[in-house]
């Protein structure tokens, strides 16, 4: 693309709010398919289920997470590179990472008359990460869940035979 072409703000529109939607809905989908995964395995839970069973459950809901969302940077970065606004795919994919988590700290920017994409691409990753910790929330929620029963399971048995209860 022309470097000195003239800025078309609609046309950097409607790029970005094309790709935005494509991102959210691949988020989405994303995120109910972890959930679904994460349910499945939860409803296997119990007040007996090991805690290094709970911590991996947890471990690759978080990991799942993270993919999903470097799958999504990358989804933004392959149109930037193919349409020439980025010469280099890596250079692409740092850029879309600073914009994306709102760093945006790096030497890397897009031609001036394609700069409006991206504070397109800083709003689907700030709306992704909002969906993402609203569904950490969830699954915390079903953590301190388990968690009080064992708890009261605790108290309600009692101390161990043999030690002296608490004053």
């Amino acid at each position: 693309m022309d470097e000195g072409s003239a800025p078309k703000p609609v046309l950097e529109i409607v790029f970005g709010t094309l790709i935005m939607i494509v991102i959210i809905f691949v988020h989405g989908a994303g995120i109910r398919t972890i959930n679904q995964r994460f349910s499945e395995a939860w409803v296997h839970v119990n007040d007996t289920t090991a805690y290094w069973r709970l911590n991996l459950l947890l471990a690759v809901t978080i990991g799942s997470l993270a993919a999903l969302h470097f799958t999504e940077t990358l989804l933004w970065a392959i149109p930037i590179f193919l349409a020439g606004l980025i010469p280099s795919m890596r250079d692409s994919y740092y850029y879309v990472l600073e914009s994306y988590t709102t760093l945006g700290e790096g030497s890397i920017s897009l031609p001036d008359r394609w700069r409006l994409v991206g504070p397109i691409i800083a709003m689907s990753g700030l709306f992704t990460f909002g969906w993402t910790g609203s569904v950490l929330v969830s699954i915390m929620t079903d953590f301190g869940k388990l968690d009080k029963v064992r708890a009261k399971d605790l108290r309600d048995r009692g101390p161990p035979e043999g030690t002296d209860p608490e004053p």
